[in-house]
């Protein structure tokens, strides 16, 4: 293990004082399935017409920004720097694409105007089969809609708007201040309570993937092998949950 770690050291030795060619490589070889890792969990909240080498490529481009920016005698590991690099990559190049279909939208207004005319009527929270059935679509669709939905929404949240003429106009920027001013902390610990509690009413199964997914970050493949289910059953469990939250949250903030 030690011999590992100096040859890793020597390595990032060359490829910082000289940029060595074999160093670089070496690195990217090392270091290259932590796109595979990011690619995988960000593609589980995109619908299938996105290109998973596209989001690859992406990933790539963050990891050889990370290794062209990292200094070494920092206090920071390179594979939490890389990391973040990877994934902004890819968030990045998500942003800058429409990726969402234009039915898919047409399908999300049409599933959110049902749910609101559905709980009018009933005055009551609306289960998916409800939903489903309001809108001719199976229950997997309607999770696979309203999520790719959500996703897109979360991506744009830090996109300026195009006609913002006046500088003192409203931001959407993201500011990534240190400091956490009181009313943000009030706001995110009561979304973390009422996430809290909205988690405790998932059922068993739905807990445990939520948990193993956004906690112990194992991939759907990882889980699918804890919890002796296929890949393809876990993501149905994930994406029930997650469109429960959501709806749940939307409806809480």
């Amino acid at each position: 293990m030690a011999h590992q770690m100096t040859e890793e050291q020597t390595y990032w030795q060359s490829w910082v004082t000289s940029r060595d060619a074999q160093a670089g490589n070496f690195l990217v070889q090392k270091y290259l399935p932590l796109v595979s890792y990011h690619v995988q969990r960000i593609s589980v909240n995109l619908p299938r017409n996105v290109s998973r080498d596209d989001l690859r490529s992406l990933g790539l481009m963050g990891l050889y920004d990370a290794l062209e920016k990292f200094e070494p005698n920092r206090d920071l590991k390179f594979d939490t720097y890389a990391s973040f690099r990877i994934r902004g990559a890819i968030l990045d190049g998500l942003r800058k694409e429409d990726w969402l279909p234009r039915n898919t939208r047409e399908k999300a207004k049409k599933i959110e105007a049902a749910i609101e005319k559905l709980e009018q009527r009933l005055a009551r929270k609306v289960t998916i089969q409800e939903i489903s059935l309001e809108v001719n679509m199976t229950e997997e669709e309607v999770h696979s809609v309203m999520n790719e939905h959500f996703f897109a929404n979360v991506l744009s949240i830090d996109e300026k708007p195009s006609d913002q003429d006046d500088k003192d106009g409203q931001s959407f920027i993201i500011k990534d201040e240190s400091t956490e001013m009181p009313e943000e902390k009030l706001i995110k610990d009561e979304m973390i309570a009422e996430m809290v509690n909205l988690i405790s009413q998932l059922n068993e199964k739905e807990q445990l993937v939520v948990s193993l997914f956004y906690k112990e970050e194992l991939t759907l493949t990882e889980i699918g092998q804890v919890m002796n289910l296929s890949t393809s059953r876990i993501s149905q469990i994930h994406s029930k949950a997650i469109f429960k939250l959501r709806h749940a949250l939307e409806k809480v903030f």
